[in-house]
């Protein structure tokens, strides 16, 4: 999301003499979700900015000019998906066959989209890779949210855009649990089958509502808000993890996968 909005209602509020706290309780929001509307890491909902035009009397401005879905390139079954994940607090990932979306490098993000079928133009799959890497900017918070990674060994020796890019790939979530900004575990081959081998997952928790779960498959994803439901996929994911590799583990495994693909030290 272009950070044009967050600055224009960071005016509007300091123009209002109000400080993110004041705001958020006239609008009947969260300090935190404030702020990162104004930093430009999360994207309102139709009703944030319906209550942020109410307290800043601003008519209806920050409705109006509301960033919409369709600024961005993503299927249409994952619109609910982009605004949730950008709001989340905390977020699990189960990858399947292919590393979750908001760890993909540029090059790996490239080479999976542009598999896609129907084929699709050079100028689209640019924009969706454009969309997949902004998705990746929540990671730029050095804090918020919590992401944790149990990744498939089965991605691993899948190689996605070749050698050259598949070493890239690895080295970048590496890198990421190494700074201490995710946490990521490795389930082996040896295990067998796991809860998790029918499609890949996402859990999520925030600070204002239930958590949720996404699952996804072939050309179809759902958001799962039912509670029962949602801890059921909470328990599928616990039990999995159980027999995944502790972290020191898997970041050995990945960094001797990535020399495997090629990578030099």
């Amino acid at each position: 999301m272009s950070n044009t909005y967050g600055d224009w209602l960071k005016q509007q509020r300091e123009a209002a003499g109000l400080t993110q706290g004041q705001l958020a309780e006239r609008a009947i929001m969260t300090r935190s979700h404030i702020a990162h509307i104004e930093a430009g890491r999360r994207m309102p909902s139709k009703e944030d900015a319906r209550r942020l035009d109410k307290a800043l009397n601003t008519g209806n401005v920050l409705s109006s000019f509301l960033p919409q879905a369709d600024d961005v390139s993503i299927a249409d079954y994952f619109e609910a998906m982009l605004v949730l994940e950008q709001q989340a607090l905390m977020i699990r990932e189960f990858g399947l066959m292919s590393f979750p979306g908001i760890l993909q490098t540029k090059a790996y993000a490239s080479a999976v989209l542009s598999s896609a079928f129907p084929p699709v133009s050079e100028e689209e799959c640019d924009r969706r890779v454009v969309t997949r890497l902004e998705r990746a900017r929540i990671l730029e918070d050095p804090v918020t949210p919590v992401v944790w990674a149990l990744l498939d060994e089965t991605m691993l020796r899948r190689p996605v855009g070749g050698r050259n890019v598949m070493a890239e790939q690895i080295m970048h979530v590496v890198r990421l649990a190494e700074s201490g900004r995710i946490r990521v575990h490795v389930m082996p081959f040896d295990v067998g089958l796991h809860p998790m081998m029918e499609s890949m997952l996402t859990l999520m928790w925030f600070e204002d509502q239930p958590p949720l779960a996404y699952s996804e498959g072939l050309r179809l994803g759902k958001v799962h808000d039912s509670p029962s439901v949602v801890h059921e996929l909470q328990s599928r994911y616990d039990l999995a993890l159980s027999d995944a590799l502790p972290l020191r583990e898997s970041l050995a495994l990945l960094r001797a996968t990535a020399k495997e693909y090629g990578h030099r030290d």
